[in-house]
C-alpha cells in the first residue's frame, strides 16, 4: 500500500510551478554546493548562490519533493 509523507508533494500541487519567477532567500547549501530555498516547506535548489542571498529565480523544473531554479 502506497501511504504519502506529509512533506511530499506531487508536481502538479507542489506551491511553484515551472517558469514562475519567485523571490528566495537562500536558507541552506546542499552537497552538491546549490544553494537551498524554501516556499511553504518545498525546497528549491538554486545554483550560483551562498547562504543568506535574497534573489529572484525562475523555476526550471518541478519534481515530487523538490524544483530546480535559476537566478534571473
Amino acid at each position: 500500500m502506497y501511504s504519502r509523507n506529509d512533506d511530499s508533494y506531487s508536481a502538479k500541487e507542489a506551491p511553484v510551478q515551472e517558469g514562475e519567477e519567485y523571490d528566495v532567500k537562500i536558507e541552506d547549501i546542499a552537497k552538491k554546493g546549490d544553494g537551498i530555498a524554501r516556499i511553504e516547506g518545498f525546497v528549491i535548489f538554486v545554483a550560483g548562490t551562498k547562504i543568506g542571498d535574497e534573489v529572484r529565480i525562475q523555476v526550471d523544473s518541478v519534481k515530487r519533493n523538490f524544483a530546480i531554479g535559476h537566478k534571473v
